[in-house]
């Protein structure tokens, strides 16, 4: 219960404050930069972090573990014992500064060498105003996406250091050390440096824009793809490239014209250029190494530059020797393997370009037993998966394909995917469906079921994958649609964030009700009661014609006993006692005759819809199951409460027998009286003082 308690209150503070957005970073692990730094000022002591001290754990845990011969002889130095001036940045940071060192995150180096082609991207992921001069107390921040909210991450400036030089990413230059220092951040915040071995540079294009990437084959390249290259560019969008390997022996394998398989690269520019009068398509691409590169047509120094026009190639500055070379177009098709393109937020860009897309995210979980569902394949639990509602109204200005249409991207992205892996944990494989919605259901507060979504193919669908996201960019037909993101099997626990980039405004919501009642009560008389049943009643009730919750409970559990076709463990006296607590009118704290002859009627109706979702015949209802059956008794509920529900009442096997649901049934309008009670004005909020709360949950 506390952490749900958490994590209302973060949604709250998210929405109300617009903590975790841009303009107001989370302290990642509740480190305050500002705090800390200045503490360290006023102590005269450098900062050392308590969060990720310089050890063998922030190292690794398997290949830099604490015995592995890769960490044998490393120390944890800062910048003012390795140089005698060092720098944060020297003359503004650029792509020089990323060096590649003893860790295998080329990826990564490849989105931080992106990064620098636009200064206010780089502003926002490497705050300015940090030093080794003014204010130094040996801490800096950094500040990244993670999984749909910012966060400001402080380290201590002691580096992994191996015979005087820094282990891991480093500046050709030397004394720079804003590059190792981002590395450092990006490291705790995966929990170790070795959590960032391997990967795609979509990620960093991610984490250090908030943007949505897509992935492009280059053997199925769309005849397009080279204006996108350019527009993309020109929106300070950011773009890598690899070739894929066959196999681990192949992993920064150099070919005969210097390209290395298996590594990421970032593409800086693409031009066109005049070679002996004809046009020819050219792309800027940097190997983070800052060695290493093509050696063929339009390479540093290669015969094409000597047919363009001295004023267009001094232009394009094609001889440094930096790690960063020109290639054509038509050789890059041939050569690479995949391009990745970062679209950014709204919120990211400047002037015109902040209209370039509309943008939705969304928080979900696959709780099992609740919204864990799994793929279509699997009819009887799909329909109870996280479901969002989209509505594409206008099509695409200008379609690149030349068809009308409305283009959406939309991404599915796993949590704390690279912080699992110390503990050996595979991502789940996870994908998206996407139906479109009939017009009964066009307005989006409704959760579909299988009636709605089993009745009809989907609109559109991602592959399934075992990646930290899937994303998807389509083309669709004005209307509105339902997405329905899923584990590829079902009962795989998960959390997740979905995300809708679209070229003109769409909203977007979750798929969900709104949480209400509509409880039928019983009304009975004295003259509706059955001299039989009244009979019963005294029999049981004793001399004060009362029944107590002692008593309720041995009348239950005898009744349930001598059935076979409900399961049941017994009515627990908890459950009893809230039974009372609904029926009881005159405040007896026991039930009379009418009271008692309103919850059998209750518990009549109960059982039959409980019958009626047992849909195996096993005496218990899968609690997938649950949110169909209490929209039947009245009550209508939404995923979050659902998984509460679920948690409480489900068994082990995620299996509901009679007396949890009637428990569950009995709680649910307990609570949702007392609410309707306190909620005087009708608004759907109450306010409680401490002695109101501890009264209602107790009760």
């Amino acid at each position: 219960m506390a952490s749900t308690a958490t994590e209302l209150a973060r949604r709250k503070a998210r929405e109300e404050e617009g903590v975790g957005s841009r303009a107001n970073a989370v302290a990642f692990g509740g480190q305050d930069f500002q705090k800390l730094r200045g503490a360290c000022l006023q102590s005269g002591t450098l900062f050392c972090d308590p969060a990720f001290p310089a050890g063998w754990d922030a190292l690794g845990f398997n290949q830099l573990g604490r015995y592995s011969p890769k960490t044998t002889g490393v120390e944890w130095k800062r910048p003012t014992e390795l140089c005698s001036d060092p720098q944060f940045i020297v003359g503004g940071a650029d792509r020089t500064d990323i060096c590649q060192g003893a860790l295998g995150d080329c990826w990564l180096l490849a989105a931080i060498a992106s990064l620098t082609l636009n200064p206010r991207l780089l502003e926002r992921v490497v705050p300015p105003g940090q030093s080794f001069t003014q204010q130094y107390a040996g801490i800096f921040h950094f500040q990244f996406w993670q999984f749909g909210e910012w966060v400001d991450v402080v380290v201590d400036d002691r580096l992994p250091v191996r015979d005087g030089k820094l282990l891991f990413v480093h500046s050709a230059e030397g004394r720079e050390f804003w590059s190792a220092l981002l590395e450092k951040a990006y490291a705790k915040v995966n929990s170790s440096y070795e959590a960032l071995t391997g990967g795609s540079s979509i990620e960093g294009f991610e984490d250090f824009t908030g943007g949505i990437s897509e992935s492009y084959d280059l053997q199925e390249a769309p005849p397009f793809l080279f204006q996108v290259v350019r527009k993309a560019l020109k929106l300070g969008s950011l773009l890598g490239c690899s070739i894929d390997i066959s196999s681990s022996y192949e992993t920064e394998a150099v070919t005969r014209q210097k390209l290395v398989k298996g590594h990421a690269y970032s593409i800086t520019a693409a031009q066109q250029v005049h070679h002996l009068g004809s046009p020819v398509e050219l792309l800027r691409i940097r190997n983070p190494w800052g060695q290493v590169e093509w050696t063929g047509a339009w390479s540093d120094g290669s015969r094409e530059w000597d047919g363009v026009q001295p004023g267009e190639r001094s232009s394009l500055a094609h001889s440094a020797d930096d790690g960063e070379f020109w290639m054509s177009y038509a050789d890059f098709l041939r050569h690479f393997s995949r391009l990745d393109i970062c679209n950014l937020t709204p919120d990211a860009l400047g002037g015109e370009q902040v209209a370039r897309w509309s943008y939705s995210q969304f928080e979900g979980v696959w709780r099992v037993g609740a919204t864990a569902g799994g793929c279509r394949n699997y009819t009887a639990t799909f329909c109870s998966n996280p479901q969002f509602f989209i509505r594409l109204e206008d099509v695409d200005d200008e379609p690149h394909d030349g068809e009308d249409g409305c283009t959406a991207v939309i991404g599915l992205m796993q949590r704390d995917a690279r912080r699992e892996r110390r503990f050996g944990r595979d991502l789940n494989t996870v994908g998206f469906a996407l139906y479109q919605v009939p017009d009964e259901f066009q307005g989006g507060g409704a959760h579909l079921g299988p009636d709605v979504l089993l009745r009809v193919g989907a609109a559109a669908r991602s592959p399934f994958i075992n990646l930290r996201e899937v994303c998807v960019r389509l083309k669709l037909p004005p209307g509105g649609y339902v997405v329905v993101p899923s584990t590829f099997e079902p009962h795989r626990k998960g959390s997740f964030i979905l995300r809708v980039f679209t070229e003109k405004s769409a909203p977007c919501r979750p798929m969900e009700e709104e949480v209400d009642a509509d409880v039928q009560e019983p009304d009975v008389k004295q003259e509706d009661v059955d001299p039989h049943f009244k009979r019963l009643f005294l029999q049981i009730a004793g001399n004060d014609s009362e029944i107590s919750a002692f008593e309720l409970q041995q009348i239950l559990d005898k009744v349930i006993s001598q059935r076979s076709d409900v399961r049941t463990d017994g009515f627990s006296l908890h459950t009893c006692r809230n039974i009372i607590s609904l029926l009881d009118t005159d405040g007896t704290g026991t039930l009379g005759l009418l009271e008692f002859h309103r919850l059998w009627m209750k518990l009549q109706r109960y059982l039959d819809i409980f019958k009626g979702h047992d849909s195996d015949a096993s005496g218990t209802m899968s609690s997938h199951e649950m949110r169909a059956a209490l929209a039947e008794a009245g009550f209508q509920v939404n995923s979050a409460v659902l998984q509460e529900v679920v948690s409480r009442y489900a068994d082990s096997s995620f299996a509901i027998d009679f007396d949890c649901f009637v428990g569950c049934l009995i709680r649910l309008e307990t609570l949702i009286k007392m609410f309707r009670i306190l909620d005087k004005n009708q608004q759907k909020k109450i306010q409680l003082d401490l002695q109101q709360w501890l009264c209602l949950c107790i009760n």
